[in-house]
């Protein structure tokens, strides 16, 4: 009797896409993930012929569980590293608010706390805001005395955005200027304020 040639089964072939543009840390767990995964595929393809049925079972069950403990740490080290990165900008965006917070409290409170002083911002005019090149907003302040006699003032400025949302606010002391005389200042943020700045006068007493 003809004896038929022996043919091995070649394991098919288990071909991945790359992810699109992760990072380096993500593509590696990626990339594990689908290397457990096919290797659970090889095992289950490759067997000998000459293996038993439980043995055979029994060596791809061991791969597929090793390719899911693989995809359960990858998705784990994911979540985490997504819950860093969320929590670090809710942080950072939380600090910033309450810097801004704080400035604007002190501002006013400087202004508040001149006892007996006149309303005074009328005697005020900003000319518009520009940003220095350390990321400060800057507005120049006109001051012009249109009482009786000499006065100091202390100006409350407002840092806004392009829809009018206060972003910022400090306070300017204006030292003594005479009946009927200008005298200017510049006011200069707290915090680096990109985009759109306008400024515009909070409060100002003079006494």
């Amino acid at each position: 009797m003809d004896r038929q040639p022996l043919t091995r089964a070649i394991p098919p072939r288990v071909t991945a896409q790359p992810p699109e543009r992760l990072g380096d840390h993500r593509r590696r767990l990626v990339a594990g993930t689908l290397a457990a995964v096919a290797l659970g595929a090889v095992v289950l393809a490759g067997c000998s012929s000459g293996k038993s049925a439980n043995s055979k079972a029994s060596e791809a069950a061991s791969a597929v569980q090793k390719a899911a403990s693989a995809a359960a740490s990858a998705a784990s080290e994911l979540a985490s590293a997504a819950s860093g990165v969320v929590g670090g900008l809710g942080g950072a965006i939380a600090s910033a608010q309450a810097e801004a917070s704080a400035a604007i409290s002190a501002a006013s409170s400087a202004v508040a706390g001149i006892k007996g002083g006149l309303d005074a911002k009328a005697d005020v005019a900003v000319e518009a805001v520009t940003i220095g090149s350390d990321g400060k907003a800057q507005a120049k302040l006109t001051v012009t005395n249109h009482g009786q006699q000499s006065y100091r003032y202390v100006i409350q400025l407002n840092f806004t955005d392009g829809s009018g949302k206060l972003l910022d606010a400090t306070a300017v002391t204006v030292q003594d200027v005479a009946a009927g005389q200008s005298a200017q200042a510049t006011a200069r943020s707290n915090l680096d304020l990109p985009g759109t700045v306008r400024a515009e006068v909070g409060n100002a007493v003079r006494y």
